[in-house]
């Protein structure tokens, strides 16, 4: 028998190109979610559509015949840009914190020997731009700016103690805004990227466009195959303690606008509108995650590019269904 890898969340995003990652290297896959990938085939050797808020479901998805798995990656949950965060904070905040606790309890009950959690900056308190950067020890004294990122550091602490428990090796990820082709790019559950590819690849040539802020809040993001590469490499590293992935480039969400427009090759005229906008600066250390040789190879550019192009090509197709519907 192969190695076998369940992923939780193979229906998102990130989820759905770490499958083919883990085939890529040979593994038997499992992917779990409440749902089937939006955008293409799931490369999942087995599939499961389990809700992992029932610690039965939890069960089921580490009940692989009479195999163990040998990697299990929890990356299922509730997530989404700024808005969705902010607007449904008792939703992620309740929803996260079952799925991570019944599936730590299930892996604990299942014998897992490896266990990938991934949480984010979010976990940060907002920064001046003057501050030196932060280490992945400055999470605490702890003041994160939403409940998202109180979750988040919470279910640091229940998978490391599960840890210590059990004797599993936890693997923990502390990811920037992931973004790439088959990003969610509309619906509220889009990150700021996203947004702003789908309102300028809809915008004639010289319109205006709604941006929530000022444009003066930095940003930083990560490509998705970077990510994914990220991932893996903390996974098979010795490193137990939470690690920063993210990369150099930090970015104005005003520049963000300029950037993209260029992409795109038009003119639009950003009006900045109240809304929410979340942290308005953080800097982080990303020494941890390059000791292990990992190095992000997409820039911000070349990552836009492709990224453009893609919800270009959606948006567009979405708008022409809508207009047949009529």
């Amino acid at each position: 028998m192969r190695d076998i890898a369940v992923v939780c969340g193979a229906g998102g995003f990130i989820g759905g190109y770490l499958v083919k990652r883990l085939k890529a290297d040979g593994y038997w896959v499992r992917g779990v979610d409440v749902k089937f990938p939006a955008y293409e085939r799931t490369a999942a050797d087995d599939y499961l559509l389990l809700d992992l808020r029932d610690p039965i479901d939890c069960a089921r998805a580490l009940r692989v015949g009479n195999y163990s798995p040998k990697e299990v990656y929890q990356l299922a949950g509730k997530m989404g840009g700024i808005e969705f965060i902010e607007s449904e904070e008792y939703l992620v905040l309740t929803t996260n914190a079952l799925i991570n606790l019944n599936m730590i309890n299930a892996a604990a009950a299942a014998h897992v020997s490896r266990y990938f959690f991934p949480s984010s900056v979010a976990v940060y308190r907002d920064m001046s731009r003057m501050e030196a950067e932060l280490r992945e020890e400055g999470a605490y004294p702890a003041m994160p700016d939403n409940d998202y990122g109180w979750e988040k550091l919470f279910s640091e602490r229940v998978v490391s103690a599960f840890q210590k428990r059990f004797g599993a090796a936890v693997r923990i990820g502390r990811f920037q805004n992931c973004y790439g082709p088959g990003n969610e790019w509309k619906g509220g559950r889009e990150n700021s990227l996203a947004a702003l590819c789908r309102k300028i690849a809809l915008a004639n040539d010289g319109e205006t466009i709604k941006v929530f802020g000022d444009g003066s809040a930095v940003r930083n993001f990560i490509f998705i195959e970077d990510a994914v590469e990220a991932i893996i490499s903390i996974m098979r590293s010795d490193v137990s303690a939470p690690v920063n992935v993210g990369t150099r480039e930090y970015i104005t969400i005003s520049d963000l606008v300029d950037i993209i427009a260029r992409i795109a090759e038009k003119v639009v005229k950003p009006r900045f509108i109240e809304g929410p906008t979340g942290v308005r600066f953080r800097r982080f250390s990303t020494e941890q995650i390059e000791m292990l040789g990992w190095k992000a190879r997409n820039s911000l550019q070349e990552g836009l590019r492709l990224t453009y192009d893609w919800i270009r090509a959606e948006a567009l197709e979405d708008a022409r269904r809508q207009i047949v519907d009529i």
